[in-house]
């Protein structure tokens, strides 16, 4: 789907009011959560993605044809997100990869992950046998994927963030996760679908996370847009090869 047809679709979705940043180089439009000249945007050197840990909730479903789509959300509610991902060789320039499998997982916006029994601030889910936030893509001829899913909620001990894998033949090359900007969190869990949960007290901002702490500037999404209708995020996850 177009991301202006997505944005477009998600207005209807999202009905909530207006937000202003507090803290920006310029003052965002009504709707704006924050404006993209302050989105602490990632560097754009060509480097090899930090590699990290998949987490506890990573799930192999190359088998499952259902999971090659690049709408994941199944139902969820959120702030609708658009993830463009470029997956590049940093040991070339960052020459596109063309037909790189690409599976993407992260939370829904309570904190929870499809596929597992786990606590939260719900109480204990029983998630098993679900796939919801959960794809695989293969990248086309310019090294691209794009996946139509939520914004994600946080639990305890870590910040907001997407888990990434890339294999390239079958062969896994790149385990990654990645972060938004300590700007834009707090101020999408004060969104009506979000506010249940509320803000994160558990991690203050992305330099204080376990993941993230030693590695943020490369692990860091550039937003192109970001209002309470949808935000439109791209990262490129360089793969040495």
């Amino acid at each position: 789907m177009e991301r202006k047809n997505f944005l477009k679709n998600s207005i209807g979705l999202i009905g909530i009011g207006s937000i202003l940043a507090e803290a920006c180089t310029k003052e965002p439009a009504a709707n704006e959560l924050i404006s993209s000249t302050d989105a602490e945007n990632a560097a754009a050197a060509c480097i090899t993605t930090p590699q990290e840990t998949p987490g506890p909730y990573e799930l192999d479903l190359i088998q499952n044809s259902a999971i090659f789509r690049s709408d994941i959300t199944e139902g969820k509610t959120g702030i609708p997100l658009n993830l463009k991902l470029r997956i590049v060789n940093a040991n070339d320039n960052c020459t596109p990869i063309q037909g790189a499998r690409v599976d993407i997982w992260h939370c829904d916006k309570d904190g929870y992950y499809s596929g597992f029994k786990e606590p939260g601030y719900l109480g204990e889910m029983d998630l098993t046998g679900q796939t919801f936030l959960r794809g695989i893509q293969l990248s086309d001829a310019n090294g691209l994927v794009v996946f139509n899913t939520i914004y994600p909620g946080w639990y305890s001990g870590r910040i907001t963030h997407i888990h990434l894998e890339i294999f390239i033949n079958s062969v896994s090359k790149k385990t990654t996760q990645v972060a938004f900007p300590d700007k834009l969190n707090p101020k999408v869990y004060t969104t009506p679908l979000y506010t249940g949960h509320g803000a994160n007290t558990s991690v203050r901002n992305n330099v204080s996370d376990l993941v993230f702490k030693d590695s943020i500037n490369d692990e860091l999404v550039t937003i192109v847009s970001a209002s309470e209708a949808g935000i439109a995020a791209k990262f490129t996850v360089g793969v040495p090869l």
